[in-house]
């Protein structure tokens, strides 16, 4: 069985991020959905309700099964190493962003840990910083961002 992680802080879960999971189950059979936690890092959302917020995303998909989403405190490629798994998930929107992955992925590569890059395609104009900035003027951010994560958004900032 084939496994890969999609890491990231998920601040919040956006529709953007849901796209390239699905994208990525025609490469894998599992996919561990990892809230990573950088504690320096400020999170906007609680990592336990984003992850509630995944989970139940998640769950109402078909292929639900496939799925395990946790929280995570330390390097992913630690994690990777517990779960024997090789490859790493990484969402590109754009140039910027690839950029950016490319000096992480090299750093992972150094230890085994391949990444494979998905396309944001549709979503690369959506960021989590710009949902939340769109939230905080009371605009609708239901065309950005799962039902479940928008509730979860609704209780905590209110």
């Amino acid at each position: 069985m084939r496994a890969a992680i999609y890491a990231g802080s998920f601040d919040p879960f956006t529709l953007g991020h849901l796209n390239i999971l699905l994208d990525a189950l025609n490469l894998f059979d599992r996919l561990i959905v990892v809230i990573a936690v950088n504690s320096d890092k400020k999170r906007r959302i609680d990592s336990e309700l984003m992850l509630e917020g995944i989970k139940k995303t998640l769950r109402n998909l078909p292929c639900s099964e496939k799925f395990t989403v946790i929280t995570y405190e330390g390097l992913v490629f630690d994690l990777a190493v517990e779960e024997n798994i090789s490859y790493l998930i990484r969402g590109i929107r754009n140039g910027s962003d690839y950029e950016y992955e490319e000096n992480i992925a090299k750093v992972n590569q150094s230890f085994g840990l391949k990444t494979i890059y998905i396309r944001a395609n549709g979503y690369s104009h959506v960021s989590s910083s710009m949902v939340m900035e769109l939230y905080k003027y009371g605009k609708d951010i239901s065309t950005y961002v799962p039902a479940p994560v928008v509730d979860v958004i609704h209780k905590l900032i209110k």
